[in-house]
């Protein structure tokens, strides 16, 4: 094997490549817990107010409505 330009840049390119998926292997393993601690949070202040997740982040009037539609009282499902 010779010692061209191309050859240094393909080395150069592939350790480039490696720290780059090293990089969004840590970033992929942050988000995961991140989530999975967003849930458990979540499922625990259901827990102790009564409030789902939706009303917890704002969203409780659409799963009201969505309730309502399914038990009729209101006069349009959307």
């Amino acid at each position: 094997m010779t010692n061209t330009p191309a050859n240094d840049q393909l080395v150069n390119n592939s350790a480039e490549q490696l720290t780059l998926m090293e990089q969004l292997k840590r970033a992929e393993l942050f988000n995961g817990r991140a989530a999975m601690l967003g849930i458990m949070i979540g499922i625990v202040v259901e827990g102790l107010t009564g409030f789902g997740i939706a009303h917890q982040i704002g969203l409780g009037a659409l799963v009201d409505g969505y309730a309502a539609c399914r038990t009729q009282f209101l006069p349009f499902c959307f």
